[in-house]
């Protein structure tokens, strides 16, 4: 019953939170002596609030020889801590009729509870023993490791397609630590020591290395009491925290490669080198993105999907990281159809937004989606948290939440095809053919 009176308010929550963009997202922030960033948002219309706090840490700052120990401590830090016994830390939550999720990516590690607001005591309680007295021991250790490996097989390297995208980053870049996936690799883990894992931990999960964001039916004052009472007095961390500055070498030339798995139907994959999420330039070429893929009117769908029928599907992708990412194109031929050919119709495509501004019209749809899409992505109150967290960790600037509309706003149509003419020339990609195996 408390699950599903939680789900309708949930579905109430997204209602009012939908009327309510059509102002400013207002928020209070300030950091405690140890470091810890806090983040408060008070939304009263429903009683709900999130309780999320991200970690500056992703696959990139590992070893390269010590991959996907950020996505291992997503999974860990669920073990338990000194005051929570071991894989209770779910049940609590539902318990108290709330839900809580975690994610890793290549930049940052982000773990959020929702909950009816009168649990936000015991919220800010749990995270705060998440951040001081996680247990990490031989115990939840060995039985992580077997955890996140099968996630590796099941999710990447015995589904179909499922190493696409880590055969295309490992081409993609040389130097950076972008070169491994975010599940890393399972021998790396295998072979890790306790230690290993202690001293991970000891470096990037302290308050600061983190934002605390607390969004919904709150009382900010009263927040804040709570979270000096579980959160002040945690130690800051003493050691230098491990921060990437290697640069990328430039692709000078196409680099093709062809990669045989187990699939059925061949694909072909384009990736381009683009700018870090906040330049300038990024915002173009995001947009550049749905122009070419974003839904059955884009130029890829339309032209190779509709119109030629030499695809079955067809996707770009811009990947957004804190350095220097990716744009990637992927694409399934149609029954009958050459890679080779397929290849040269999204050739001819690109070549087209590089040589001609977009109309208009096609403009004021790309400014449509883009309000649509972020403007949709804060109807709820982990949206919000989880925006504001991001904002904060990648660019600084939660206020970006308010105002990053106004950066895709400003791009014109000679943006666009200033980028697509930097960025999308065959001498800064890696193409390849992904083939099935050969029997």
């Amino acid at each position: 019953m408390k699950k599903l009176a939680f789900s309708v308010l949930l579905s109430v929550a997204t209602v009012f939170a939908l009327n309510a963009q059509t102002s400013s997202i207002e928020f209070e922030e300030y950091t405690l002596d140890n470091g810890l960033h806090v983040i408060l948002h008070q939304d009263n219309s429903t009683p709900i609030v999130t309780v999320n706090i991200m970690y500056h840490v992703g696959s990139k700052n590992e070893r390269p020889d010590r991959t996907g120990f950020a996505h291992f401590f997503e999974h860990l830090m669920f073990e338990g801590s000194e005051n929570i016994a071991r894989g209770e830390f779910s049940e609590i939550v539902e318990r108290a009729g709330g839900v809580l999720n975690a994610w890793t990516s290549f930049d940052i590690t982000n773990y959020f509870v929702l909950l009816p607001s009168n649990q936000l005591e015991l919220g800010l309680w749990l995270e705060s023993e998440r951040l001081l007295h996680a247990v990490v021991d031989s115990i939840g250790i060995a039985t992580q490791k077997s955890v996140v490996t099968e996630e590796m097989s099941q999710t990447r390297d015995n589904r179909p397609y499922g190493r696409l995208l880590t055969e295309t980053i490992k081409r993609a870049f040389s130097e950076h630590p972008y070169q491994w996936d975010v599940l890393g690799a399972a021998d790396h883990i295998w072979a890790a020591e306790d230690h290993e894992f202690e001293e991970f931990h000891k470096m990037f999960y302290v308050p600061n290395n983190a934002v605390l964001v607390v969004t919904g039916d709150i009382d900010k004052e009263e927040t804040k009491r709570l979270i000096d009472k579980y959160y002040s007095d945690i130690p800051a961390g003493t050691q230098e925290i491990y921060r990437p500055n290697i640069i990328e070498p430039a692709l000078t030339s196409e680099l093709r490669d062809t990669v045989h798995d187990n699939i059925q139907l061949p694909a072909v994959i384009h990736a381009y080198r683009i700018p870090a999420m906040g330049e300038d330039d990024f915002y173009a070429v995001e947009m550049l993105g749905t122009a070419l893929s974003g839904g059955q009117s884009s130029r890829l769908y339309r032209e190779l999907v509709d119109e030629q029928q030499l695809a079955l599907t067809v996707q770009a992708i811009p990947l957004p990281m804190e350095d220097p990412g990716l744009f990637i194109i992927f694409a399934l031929p149609n029954m009958g159809v050459d890679i080779l050919e397929l290849e040269a119709a999204i050739d001819a495509e690109v070549a087209k937004i590089a040589s001609e501004k977009v109309c208009e019209r096609e403009m004021q749809k790309l400014y449509n989606q883009y309000e649509s899409r972020l403007l949709g992505g804060n109807t709820t109150m982990a949206g919000r948290a989880s925006a504001l967290a991001n904002y904060h960790i990648i660019h600084g600037d939660a206020n970006l939440i308010n105002t990053e509309i106004e950066r895709y706003m400003a791009v014109q149509p000679a943006d666009l095809l200033n980028a697509a003419q930097k960025y999308f020339s065959p001498e800064r990609r890696v193409v390849i053919h992904y083939l099935p195996a050969v029997q």
